[in-house]
């Protein structure tokens, strides 16, 4: 599997993403082929269709201001994330636990890094959509069948660092069911499922980076996936609180308490 960073210009709220994305597949030398995937930052999706707020205009509630002052955000920021949030469960020094769209993440997604002075970027209002529509356009431009995944930035329990996770899928297959098949010894695997779109969203996090690298897309050729003209929906990669281990025993353990 190779992977090559794309850099591209500062992209700006209602920008041509798909242009800029041409464009810097250009600038880097690379031609795209059919069964590439490009992973594209949710923060330039975001951007390009103008999901972003300033924050001057936000009026905080109360459990705004009483949440803020728990993590030491601003309570026009912790506004944003509480209307964004499926569920807030509670927050640390700098972040908001919450759910959004099946994904337990800090903030509903919602970040001020790479975002202009004074505003917060939301997530994509439809990642796989958004990817959709992208995967669209490109063909309509190239002629080549991508696919392409609309990634974000996350970290794992009891682990330190940021690791990437697919929000939105277009072209492949993100979950492969490896149930029934057998191990080196011959045993058939019971529970093993590999969350592919993750993992080439982790890989390609490794070269996206998080300050200033200019990087909101990462080509990958030669991935090891089933690509797929169906219409992939997000909720293929989510499992409910209630059948994830770690949630699954916070739950039980809460509620014995």
């Amino acid at each position: 599997m190779i992977l090559k960073g794309i850099k591209t210009r500062i992209i700006k709220a209602g920008d041509d993403l798909v242009e800029i994305i041409l464009e810097g597949v250009k600038h880097a030398d690379v031609e795209l082929k059919d069964y590439d995937i490009l992973v594209i930052s949710s923060k330039v999706v975001a951007l390009s269709e103008g999901r972003i707020v300033s924050l001057e205009k936000v009026r905080p509630s109360e459990e705004a201001l009483k949440l803020a002052e728990q993590c030491d955000l601003p309570p026009e920021f912790v506004e944003i994330v509480l209307k964004e949030a499926d569920e807030v469960y509670g927050g640390v020094d700098g972040a908001v636990l919450t759910l959004k769209s099946g994904i337990l993440q800090a903030n509903a997604g919602v970040d001020r890094s790479n975002a202009p002075p004074g505003y917060a970027i939301l997530l994509p209002e439809n990642p796989s959509e958004s990817a959709r529509m992208i995967r669209k356009r490109i063909f309509e431009k190239t002629g080549k069948m991508v696919a392409v995944l609309i990634v974000d930035s996350r970290v794992q329990p009891l682990r330190l660092g940021n690791t990437g996770v697919a929000l939105g899928v277009a072209g492949l297959e993100p979950v492969i069911d490896e149930r029934g098949k057998k191990d080196i010894y011959g045993r058939k695997l019971k529970f093993t499922r590999r969350a592919v779109a993750d993992c080439i969203a982790a890989a390609a996090e490794v070269i996206m980076g998080e300050r200033d690298e200019r990087v909101p897309i990462v080509l990958v050729r030669d991935a090891p996936v089933v690509f797929t003209d169906r219409s992939v929906d997000a909720a293929e990669m989510i499992i409910s609180a209630e059948k994830c281990m770690y949630m699954g025993v916070l739950m039980r353990h809460s509620a014995g308490h």
